[in-house]
């Protein structure tokens, strides 16, 4: 392998996708044997969870999805590609890994039930987000995203309480510069790893626990910031929205949360990215959409991409594993769906 192989592995990621959208299961398969490692680790959303195995990600994943929604169309609204720094965590030190993100909806016909929720017989735009991690020119390991609750919102399903945000939205970047298929700027993405790293770690997780401004928000958010959160949250369309509609609120609920060492941040171009497996940990001390505080220590899985401007960001395109945040708060959203009768 080249010692940047990151052109390379985002046209294996690109052609995989078209494949998995296009392919029959049996011609997947066989183009798959050389594009995903046969113990491929697979982190999906809840309640389909952890899968091992290549032929687990097909038989468990991606086929119930296609049966549910036969007519997928993929629309990409970001695609980047990079290598993260590594981490350094205690006597823990790992090098940078080569990663492959994409985020937009799969536009299809929800003709089937899809994990206990009742088809509607509509055409729905699936929220999806993707980070594949690559090595040795195969896919190793995946985190992938459904939307779960804006897709029961789509099917007429409310398990939350109405969005505090503006629900439904979640577009692709306002410039249409997001699918980086060429290859970028090497210094321009080195500024904007290094941004996103001082966003999290000299921003995010300086709150004090009392006062919204210790974290200094206001330097990394443009005032027009748009952020486009997930069901139940919604999208916000302004940084005093942000701070009004979605921190605040969070804030109150989790007010020791603390981003973990993500050591699959990277950045590529003007556009950083990350998944987060347990990538926030927090203590459930407040209410929250409906819920009482429980006092559980909670992990919170989530994907997040950011758009750079000058020094401020302008969009963040976010993912939180509803279900999973609620599970472990007592509350199983998906008990919540009506049963046909």
């Amino acid at each position: 392998m080249p010692a940047n192989p990151n052109q390379e592995n985002k046209k294996l990621v690109w052609n995989l996708w078209a494949h998995m959208d296009a392919s029959s299961p049996e011609v997947l398969r066989e183009y798959g044997e050389g594009s995903l490692a046969a113990d491929l680790v697979f982190h999906g959303h809840d309640p389909v969870n952890d899968l091992h195995g290549r032929e687990a990600f097909f038989e468990l994943f991606w086929a119930p999805l296609k049966r549910s929604f036969p007519d997928l169309v993929r629309k990409s609204f970001l695609f980047l590609g990079g290598k993260s720094n590594g981490r350094i965590d205690g006597d823990e030190t790992r090098d940078g890994r080569w990663w492959v993100s994409g985020t937009g909806v799969l536009s299809g016909t929800f003709s089937k039930d899809y994990l206990g929720m009742p088809a509607s017989g509509t055409r729905v735009n699936v929220r999806w987000g993707e980070f594949c991690r690559l090595e040795g020119g195969q896919v190793r390991e995946i985190f992938f995203l459904v939307d779960m609750v804006d897709l029961m919102e789509q099917a007429g399903i409310l398990v939350l309480p109405p969005s505090k945000g503006k629900p439904g939205i979640y577009p692709p970047p306002a410039a249409g510069d997001g699918v980086l298929l060429g290859a970028q700027d090497a210094g321009q993405s080195q500024h904007t790893l290094a941004h996103i790293r001082r966003f999290i770690f000299e921003g995010l997780n300086r709150f004090d626990q009392s006062e919204l401004k210790s974290m200094g928000m206001a330097d990394f958010f443009h005032p027009s910031v748009h952020w486009y959160g997930p069901g139940g949250i919604g999208a916000c369309l302004s940084f005093r929205e942000f701070e009004d509609l979605h921190q605040r609120p969070w804030l109150v609920a989790f007010p020791d949360r603390s981003v973990q060492n993500l050591d699959a941040l990277f950045a590529e171009g003007h556009y950083s990215a990350a998944p987060g497996w347990a990538g926030v940990l927090a203590t459930h001390r407040g209410p929250y959409l409906g819920v009482e505080p429980t006092n559980v220590r909670l992990s919170i899985n989530g994907l997040d991409w950011w758009k750079l401007q000058g020094d401020q960001y302008v969009e963040n395109w976010v993912f939180v594993d509803m279900v999973h945040l609620f599970r472990q708060m007592g509350v199983d959203l998906m008990a919540r769906i009506p049963r046909r009768k």
